[in-house]
């Protein structure tokens, strides 16, 4: 409870800077918590960019929830926080997760190399992109 209190608390603060942003997935008629969006690394000036990345509980995942989620999500953070570009990475063999990317407009654009440490290991990861002229 504590640490889900300095989560949210977090997550208000830099909302605040406009540094990341934080969106919670819910279940309607059950009120389940599903999983959630993260939306980092915020760029502003000429970039106007934004880094996303995502999770949901193991037995809610391949059920569509995470696809409709980003669905609603990503116009408004092109309108609302006037991204231009947002950038998902992913591990190679997280293939779910590349076809998610994929069916909602990402774009393949390359490997980063060592990009993320995943319990204790420097990763590669394949970097999606999407555009805001991409989804107009």
């Amino acid at each position: 409870r504590r640490a889900f209190l300095r989560y949210f608390k977090n997550s208000n603060y830099l909302a605040n800077m406009d540094r990341a942003y934080s969106f919670l997935i819910f279940e309607k008629e059950k009120n389940l918590l599903l999983g959630g969006i993260n939306v980092g690394n915020v760029k502003r000036g000429v970039s106007q960019s934004a880094a996303i990345g995502y999770w949901v509980g193991k037995q809610y995942a391949r059920k569509g929830y995470m696809c409709e989620a980003l669905k609603v999500l990503l116009p408004s953070l092109f309108i609302d926080l006037r991204l231009n570009r947002i950038e998902a990475a992913t591990l190679e063999e997280n293939v779910a997760s590349r076809n998610l990317l994929k069916k909602i407009g990402f774009k393949k654009e390359g490997l980063l190399r060592n990009y993320l440490k995943i319990n204790g290991v420097w990763r590669d990861h394949v970097v999606y992109g999407l555009l805001k002229s991409d989804i107009e």
